[in-house]
């Protein structure tokens, strides 16, 4: 049987036990993604039925998240004090560099998501797709001072050598594989690199756009996995990430039930009952711990 060969298998329940900063024992973070979109050619999430390019109705719905969606976030995020994982389609350095420089006014971490959401990274050759993500490493370097640690594939969209070429390319984490609650090294030709947890459930997109959920469930689902993942945490330290987009949950209706999801999660953390962070500070802390800690690649 075709395997993998990244990570071995290995129960949840029988491994270290290590703490988060400060004694926490449940990690939280923010994956923000800001993304731009071809006019009239590739891909794109639809609110509707998909039209003839240049599909306006589906493309001015997207880019209402730049336009407008993704500041009143902004203005969420800076009210609750809590940092963000911004994953960056670099195409906004030519589209909206606004947005961009304010998050990294706010110190959030500016994470690699391709060069535009508008095309799948998989299918790409070897070296394209190398030169892919030289070029959002160097890109984000030059604006921000610091190369990205941390790649999301746009579409998590992957090609047998995408863990591969990260390492190559200087990437210290991946937030593709969403198989574990915990961080653990994955193999690659140059080396480990981790993998973060990040959500293919608590997030907008299949919850909202694919399996039609409101948003007042998506905001109960944020919350019931927040008291769930806290109530495990207690037996051995978790990661929670809750993945966002601007141009769903930046809709006003959509932003109040979220400001409801996280005020408590806020209040959590004001009481230094977790952790909320950003997924290179993850990174960061479990980099640190000694190998024998962490689940066994």
């Amino acid at each position: 049987m075709a395997c993998h060969g990244r990570f071995a298998y290995q129960p949840i329940t029988g491994r270290g036990d290590y703490a988060w900063p400060n004694g926490a024992r449940l990690a939280v973070y923010l994956g923000f993604n800001i993304e731009h979109f071809a006019f009239g050619e590739g891909l794109g999430a639809e609110l509707g039925p998909a039209s003839p390019h240049p599909d306006v109705l589906n493309y001015a719905w997207r880019e209402y998240g730049n336009r407008v969606g993704a500041w009143r976030c902004l203005e969420l995020f800076d009210e609750l004090r809590l940092p963000a994982g911004v994953l960056l389609n670099t195409a906004l350095y030519e589209h909206c560099p606004e947005l961009v420089d304010a998050f990294l006014a706010r110190g959030d971490e500016l994470i690699g998501h391709g060069y535009s959401n508008a095309h799948r990274q998989g299918g790409l050759p070897e070296a394209e797709e190398s030169a892919l993500l030289a070029h959002c490493r160097d890109r984000i370097r030059q604006h921000a001072g610091q190369a990205p640690a941390g790649w999301l594939s746009p579409w998590i969209s992957e090609s047998r050598a995408t863990p591969d070429l990260l390492a190559e390319a200087g990437y210290r984490y991946t937030l593709n594989w969403c198989h574990d609650d915990q961080p653990m090294r994955m193999r690659t030709r140059a080396g480990d690199l981790w993998a973060i947890p990040y959500p293919q459930e608590l997030n907008d997109i299949p919850m909202i756009m694919g399996r039609k959920m409101d948003a007042r469930d998506f905001a109960d689902m944020i919350l019931d996995q927040f008291e769930e993942m806290r109530a495990q945490a207690v037996r051995q330290p978790l990661v929670m990430g809750i993945a966002l987009h601007p141009y769903i949950v930046g809709q006003p209706y959509r932003l109040r039930h979220l400001r409801r999801a996280l005020a408590p999660l806020a209040a959590a953390r004001d009481r230094g009952e977790i952790w909320f962070t950003t997924p290179g500070e993850i990174c960061r802390h479990v980099d640190s711990l000694p190998s024998g800690a962490v689940a066994a690649r």
